[in-house]
């Protein structure tokens, strides 16, 4: 068992995966023929005229994304349907053939310039999958396909992820199934983008395993290689337009991706973070049948605290709408959500003194309580770790007088990998300790919310399993903010519901496309 424990901590995350990790939360933007048809999924036969926005403002929507506390966008450049947000040279379906600025027009060029305007992140998303292009499902696709990847890395700027998305429905258009170049894909992007992250069906973030918000209680980011399957993911991705986005015995959805039991059947491991996508509202485009069914502050909180406070990343979708805008709903909560994650950092307790085992040389206990890192690499600048490896560890914070408080955050230096398994939380409370706290993961970002509030002037967290010793760079106690995030009961039944009412959604607007259209298949 130690030398799998060995095994298990030597495994490390990419200067790309950290830098991205130590972000977190980034923005999603749906946007193309879809938003002015009313469709999730287009057929590839619509004509681009429709594409005709009388306001757009890029600008509106990357400080949107700011104003909600994000440091990155990622912008549809393709969807499935292939039509192209930028004049590409491999396809007349693109921008150029809308009435958008008499053909002149450039979204993602639009996107990019904003984003450097306001200090954001930018990112492509481009569907391998193109139900318009005739070269579809042959090998010239791959040269298509990539040709596309070269324009969008070589002349947008620099792009901080490149996410590729495994739907594929070929069988929809009665065609063979497209044999991607994965690694094709991959080594051409590692070469125009090195410092991007490749997202989704790639090997630096996987897909949490539904698209409703819903991250695991425990996330590992050392997994068996086997979840880095592509076409596993792939196969596993949604193929058709009907909402039925979680696979029984896919990979990806298995509650447990990382404990040493799990870990103990497989023999090679990777550091393979969960990246949580979910749209604000049902859809992932616009309707405007759903501007009164964006979600409330509560939901996107739970959604938050989960993801982004559970060692997973947190990619939000906030859909353009038919003007060009995001919607006032939209652009309302975004501003919500930033106000509060603001706030709540301001919240910080000082701590006065910490009482730990015996520390290394320079990893003093005293830099747990400061957070700070190189914003370009991601690497801490300090941290603290036990000199002796122990069964478990014991580290007290004592704060010099009575707090109320809800949250506490614990981030592991994960230089050193993801190494703390179970630990719990003790207040001092009327001269007792209390265990107000118990969770199994940390790894670089974990946001222990208590189910209340308690007052008190001492907090200590003992860890009681770990892979070796504990490589601790923050904990941080906050204030009460009001914050309460109910444990669901059933997860799984909660997914099947999400799963059900979108399919309901998705039925809904294909028939009433079908009768608006009656030569098309919905």
């Amino acid at each position: 068992m130690a030398d799998s424990v060995d095994k298990y901590v030597s495994v490390v995350p990419e200067a790309r995966q950290k830098k991205l990790q130590k972000e977190n939360f980034n923005v999603f933007f749906h946007y193309g023929l879809n938003t002015f048809t009313g469709k999730e999924w287009g057929d590839g036969k619509v004509d681009p005229r429709v594409f005709n926005p009388s306001e757009q403002n890029t600008d509106q929507w990357v400080r949107t994304a700011k104003e909600a506390g994000a440091y990155g966008v990622i912008l549809t450049c393709k969807h499935h349907d292939g039509f192209c947000l930028w004049p590409t040279s491999t396809t007349n379906y693109n921008i150029s053939a809308t009435p958008y600025k008499n053909g002149k027009g450039d979204v993602v060029r639009e996107v990019s310039e904003s984003c450097s305007k306001f200090g954001i992140k930018f990112g492509i998303y481009l569907s391998p999958w193109d139900r318009n292009h005739p070269a579809y499902s042959t090998q010239e696709y791959n040269d298509i396909y990539c040709t596309q990847l070269t324009e969008l890395l070589e002349n947008y700027g620099e792009v901080f992820c490149v996410w590729l998305d495994g739907a594929c429905g070929a069988y929809m258009d009665g065609k063979e199934k497209q044999e991607y170049d994965w690694e094709r894909y991959f080594a051409l992007i590692r070469k125009l983008a090195p410092g991007a992250c490749i997202s989704n069906c790639g090997p630096d973030v996987r897909w949490v395993g539904n698209e409703g918000g819903f991250a695991r209680e425990s996330e590992w980011n050392v997994v068996p290689k086997f979840a880095y399957d592509i076409q596993t993911i792939e196969d596993n991705s949604q193929k058709a337009d009907d909402g039925k986005f979680a696979k029984k015995g896919a990979d990806v959805v298995f509650s447990d991706l990382g404990s040493r039991k799990f870990l103990s059947a497989y023999d090679n491991f990777i550091w393979y973070p969960a990246e949580v996508d979910v749209s604000v509202r049902p859809g992932w485009f616009y309707h405007k049948s759903q501007d009164g069914m964006v979600r409330s502050l509560e939901s996107l909180l739970r959604i938050y605290y989960t993801s982004v406070g559970g060692n997973s990343l947190l990619l939000l979708n906030f859909p353009p709408d038919r003007r060009g805008l995001i919607h006032d709903n939209d652009v309302a909560l975004a501003k919500a959500l930033g106000r509060h994650i603001a706030e709540s950092e301001k919240q910080l307790i000082t701590i006065k003194s910490v009482y730990a085992p015996k520390a290394e040389k320079g990893c003093s206990p005293e830099n747990m309580t400061e957070y700070s890192y190189d914003k370009t690499t991601g690497d801490p600048l300090s941290y603290y770790t036990p000199e002796e490896e122990k069964e478990d560890y014991r580290i007290e914070f004592r704060l010099g007088q009575k707090r109320k408080l809800n949250r506490i955050r614990i981030v592991e230096n994960t230089a050193f990998s993801q190494r703390i398994e179970k630990f719990a939380l003790y207040a001092e409370i009327n001269g007792k300790s209390k265990k107000v706290y118990e969770g199994n993961t940390v790894g670089y970002n974990r946001i222990c919310v208590l189910r209340k509030a308690v007052v008190t002037d001492s907090l200590t967290l003992i860890i009681k399993e770990c892979r070796k010793k504990p490589y601790i760079e923050f904990v941080g106690i906050y204030e009460d903010n009001g914050v309460v995030i109910k444990k669901p009961l059933f997860s799984a039944l909660k997914r099947w519901l999400h799963e059900k009412s979108y399919k309901l959604y998705i039925e809904k607007e294909n028939k009433k496309y079908c009768k608006n259209n009656p030569t098309r298949v919905g």
